[in-house]
Order: C-alpha cells, then structure tokens, then sequence
C-alpha cells in the first residue's frame, strides 16, 4: 500500500502558497498542481473562471465549474501520482470552494459538499497547509498584480472567506496546519518542511 500523501496549500489571495507548494513539492519529489488548471481541461476552465470579463457569471456556475475542474484533476493527476507512489502537492483544493463558493459567495455548504464528493470519489486531501497573512499585508501584495475576477472581490468578500477557512480548520483541525506567511520567504520553507515532514 502506497505511503503517499495529497497535500494542498489554501489561504486567502498573495498569500504566497503558490511559492511555498512548488518549493515543498521540490524538496518531496512529489506531483506539483493546481486547482483550477492542473490538467489541459482544468486550464480551459481556469480561463473562464479567472477572467475579469465575466462578472456576470452565476455562483453556481462558478461552483460546477470548480467541480468540474476537480473531476478532471482527481482522475488525471491526483489519484494516479498517489497511485505511482509519489505524494501530490496541489495549490488549492476543495477547502477554497467551500470557503469561496461556501462562505464567500453564501451557497449552501451541504450542496457543495455533496457535488465535490461526487467529483472528488471522496478523495480528501490528507493533509492542508493554510497561509496565514494579515489582510493589509495582502492588499499590499495584490497591489502589485494585474488581479484576476477573484481577486477583485472586495473586502467584505475576502473577509467571510477567511472566517470561512477559520470554520473549516476549527471542524478538521487534525487536517490542518496553519503557518504565519509574513515570515521571509526561507523561513516560511523551512517552517512549512519541519510541520509536515513531522506527519508524512
């Protein structure tokens, strides 16, 4: 029986776990991905959903199109590494839907939970590193980026989402392991390694 695990980073925009997967991916050897956009489909659907153009985009679409995406991602990439033996590192997971689409947007948290377990076949990450950052930290950092439709989302949206993952930590919190993302960057690295090293 394969030892591998299906780790994802999550926290709020800029806060920098798309740094720190590819560099704990690096050091494991392992499947670095993303969500969306971690296979060719996935990337047709980041495209919609990423694009500022489309602010008239229902809720629900974006929840089935995350979904959908999810689908895809479990069956081509996720389950086949863990499969092989290697772990997976993902930017993102199902934990964003339910505190994007969930918290953030206000769809119904039991209408996500059951559409993402169909798609996911009940493939939970095993373990989720959530960035933690201060909300003017973030603004300064997305002040330097060409912002995509989520990321134009504004601060009363950005702050059910965060009280979103603080609810979904506090329920799995077994899951879950918080770091402090204002540290500099190779101390982030070199925290986020000792934390899950010590579970893998």
């Amino acid at each position: 029986m394969s030892n591998a695990r299906y780790i994802a980073f999550e926290g709020p925009e800029g806060c920098g776990k798309s740094t720190h997967a590819k560099r704990l991916a690096a050091r494991l050897d392992a499947v670095i991905t993303r969500e969306p956009g971690g296979t060719r489909i996935g990337t047709m659907l980041r495209e919609v959903l990423a694009n500022p153009d489309n602010t008239d985009m229902h809720a629900r679409t974006e929840a089935l199109l995350m979904a959908a995406d999810r689908a895809q991602h479990v069956e081509e990439v996720v389950m086949p590494a863990l499969t092989s033996g290697r772990h997976v590192v993902s930017d993102r997971s199902v934990y964003s839907t339910l505190a994007y689409q969930g918290y953030g947007r206000g769809l119904s948290l039991d209408s996500l939970r059951t559409v993402n377990d169909w798609a996911l076949g009940g493939r939970l990450p095993d373990l989720v590193v959530y960035m933690q950052v201060p909300s003017d930290v973030l603004a300064q950092r997305l002040a330097k980026r060409d912002l995509d439709r989520f990321e134009r989302e504004g601060e009363e949206f950005f702050q059910r989402v965060n009280a979103g993952f603080d609810a979904l930590m506090a329920a799995e919190h077994t899951r879950w392991i918080t770091i402090d993302g204002t540290l500099p960057k190779d101390d982030v690295e070199a925290l986020i390694w000792e934390r899950v090293s010590s579970r893998l």
